[in-house]
């Protein structure tokens, strides 16, 4: 076997199947590019689900990174240290509100958004104790743990998971009247993806986020903004929720807030909001470690620049208007997106979603299908204008064939 296939083998033979990934081997990375095991080069249109934004070892990330490897990378929260009260002060800054709660993964941030919401009802808008309520939105995806599945409409993840968690309650995604009908005196909030990353880059009607944070408001009711594959960059704006002036009162992160060197997330809100914790009520042993923080705080400085939203917005148009381009045509039926991201849904006959992205991964291009007809495109945000034309390029030939 090839050192690829040997590769595979042992995988398949010693993890559990819970990816179906492409066949194909990373073992090295630079910028927008992948390396195999057997040498061959691939240019990554996903970027880690958008936690890659700044590319492949990014050289500041990593210097970062390795600078204070040298000195401490965990205490614990038990003690303080000496990068943490400048990566809360930077991203409470950087969100526009005043105080953060460090986590690890996007899925604990879920977790920790979804429990200040409901410790804020109790004990805040006063919502008798057992009877906080959540609305979601259908097709949404905030991660897979035993709660997260509870609300999810897709039964791919719930399948076998029950029992599940109650207190949520799920409306159609862009559906205001629908939202409205939902709320009742005992909702303590409202959970929304602002572009809809695993359904496939969907993106609300115009309006429809504007009007959520006025009902919200009206009802005095929380609005949370899971921005961790739509925020830091990815849609030329710092927040997606930003295109329509809209500031939630809760920002959740993740992904490329550790800029694909180390797993970082964190919530973000008032202190009216946060404030609600008191020591010993929730936690993580490595959230906001040293490590993680100091390279947060590297990436918070980078998009302070606004080079990598000016980026998104250039390069995004332009991906744009090649892939809308391409409808019309009898392979691909709609695109849809924000900057460097997009959703493209192949015609029936043309392809499953995972047919066209093994195809890619031949002409040596790494995409990511979803919901079968669909794949979606997310270069990290350093992609040259030259090397998102020849993906697309690799795109159309595949779509010809």
């Amino acid at each position: 076997m090839s050192t690829t296939e040997t590769a595979i083998a042992s995988a398949e033979a010693h993890s559990a199947h819970n990816y179906h990934p492409l066949p194909v081997v990373v073992a090295s990375a630079e910028g927008a590019w992948m390396t195999d095991v057997e040498g061959r080069r691939y240019l990554d249109m996903l970027a880690g689900y958008s936690a890659l934004n700044f590319g492949h070892g990014n050289r500041r990330l990593i210097e970062a990174a390795k600078a204070q490897l040298d000195r401490v990378t965990l205490t614990s929260r038990a003690f303080h240290h000496d990068r943490f009260a400048d990566f809360c002060t930077q991203l409470a800054d950087l969100c526009g509100m005043e105080m953060v709660l460090p986590m690890n993964t996007g899925a604990e941030a879920v977790e920790t958004a979804v429990k200040t919401a409901r410790k804020w009802g109790y004990r805040v808008k006063g919502v008798p104790d057992g009877m906080a309520k959540i609305i979601v939105a259908s097709n949404n995806f905030h991660g897979r743990t035993t709660t997260i599945i509870s609300f999810s409409t897709d039964q791919e993840a719930r399948t076998d998971f029950g029992p599940y968690t109650p207190g949520f309650e799920i409306v159609p995604y862009g559906d205001l009247t629908a939202l409205r009908a939902a709320m009742t005196e005992n909702t303590v909030a409202v959970l929304l993806e602002p572009i809809q990353g695993e359904a496939g880059v969907l993106v609300p009607p115009p309006g429809y986020l504007p009007r959520v944070r006025e009902l919200t408001r009206e009802r005095d009711v929380l609005f949370i903004a899971d921005e961790i594959q739509s925020g830091l960059g990815r849609t030329g704006k710092t927040f997606a929720c930003e295109h329509e002036g809209v500031v939630p009162d809760m920002y959740v992160l993740g992904k490329a807030l550790g800029g694909g060197v180390v797993p970082v997330s964190a919530v973000v809100s008032s202190a009216a909001v946060l404030g609600v914790y008191r020591p010993g009520e929730h936690g993580s042993t490595f959230g906001g470690n040293p490590l993680a923080c100091a390279v947060a705080l590297e990436v918070i400085a980078m998009l302070r620049t606004g080079e990598f939203q000016e980026r998104a917005t250039e390069l995004g148009d332009h991906l744009h208007q090649e892939l809308r381009l391409m409808v019309g045509g009898g392979a691909v039926e709609t695109v849809r997106g924000r900057g460097l991201w997009a959703g493209v849904d192949i015609a029936p006959g043309h392809g499953t979603g995972r047919e066209i992205s093994e195809k890619l991964m031949d002409r040596r291009v790494l995409v990511k299908d979803t919901h079968g007809s669909t794949i979606r495109i997310a270069p990290p945000l350093v992609i040259s204008k030259e090397d998102l034309d020849w993906g697309l390029d690799q795109l159309r030939e595949v779509l010809r064939g």
